[in-house]
């Protein structure tokens, strides 16, 4: 998680919402992104959206069954779906998102799919750490 906050600290320099997001296998990272929809004017261009087409690249498969995804904010719809997309095994996260989140603070989703796909969630590792980010960001936004 610790990687994931300093891809999230690349996306504040920027200028664009603190998210992180670092892809694990078999205990060594294979991708790392961070938020790039200002930098790209794309609003696809999310922290998890880019780990995973890195990865992908890197794995020459878009199965990342034996992965793991850190990110520091709860992860919207668009980017719940590419990770059951990409068979994703587990999700940790530091904090919710009270607003676009679709793991457990808008819609817990995983209560209807969790059959199908398998995935484990945990949330709150550096939570602090990445709600701080987060709301100094915004801050600066609402001045």
């Amino acid at each position: 998680m610790k990687l994931a906050l300093i891809e999230a600290n690349k996306s504040y320099i920027k200028d664009d919402v603190p998210v992180g997001a670092v892809i694990v296998k078999n205990d060594k990272v294979i991708a790392k992104a961070h938020n790039k929809k200002e930098k790209n004017k794309t609003a696809t261009h999310h922290a998890e959206i880019l780990a995973i087409e890195e990865a992908c690249k890197k794995l020459k498969s878009w199965h990342l069954d034996d992965c793991i995804l850190y990110v520091t904010l709860e992860p919207c719809l668009m980017c719940f779906g590419a990770i059951l997309e990409s068979r994703i095994k587990k999700i940790v996260y530091a904090t919710n998102s009270e607003k676009f989140g679709f793991v457990s603070s808008t819609n817990n989703i995983l209560k209807e799919i969790i059959n199908n796909y398998n995935i484990e969630i945990v949330e709150g590792l550096y939570k602090k750490e990445s709600q701080k980010l987060l709301s100094d960001f915004f801050k600066t936004k609402r001045k």
